[in-house]
């Protein structure tokens, strides 16, 4: 079965159309080193929680949303190859200040699929 690098992040509101622009072209660097599907998804209905929450999770603020994303790998091996290949990248290459986030509050992890549906 697949494998699955998840994250999970907070980006400004207004950084919306400069995170979109970025993620497309990182998508095609992935999909060039193996990935076979790469999702970004906007926060829309992303509820406060009272103990834990999506928003808790990234200490989000005001003028922010939450994004989920995932990156989709035949395997594990793939993605560690892959990712590794990805990061080398020169395309996707950007300095600290390029960055239209905070990475600090980025959160991810490597998940192997146990249903596929």
């Amino acid at each position: 079965m697949a494998y699955v690098n998840g994250f999970l992040l907070a980006v400004p509101t207004a950084n919306r159309e400069k995170y979109r622009d970025i993620t497309e072209k990182a998508a095609v660097v992935f999909k060039d080193y193996g990935a076979l599907n790469v999702v970004e998804a906007w926060g829309q209905d992303v509820p406060d929680g009272k103990i834990t929450s999506f928003p808790m999770a990234v200490k989000l603020k005001d003028d922010e949303t939450v994004v989920f994303s995932w990156i989709i790998w035949p395997s594990r091996e793939m993605s560690e190859a892959g990712m590794k290949k990805a990061m080398e990248d020169s395309r996707l290459d950007m300095s600290a200040n390029d960055m239209p986030f905070d990475g600090m509050r980025m959160m991810w992890g490597g998940f192997e699929t146990i249903v596929e549906a």
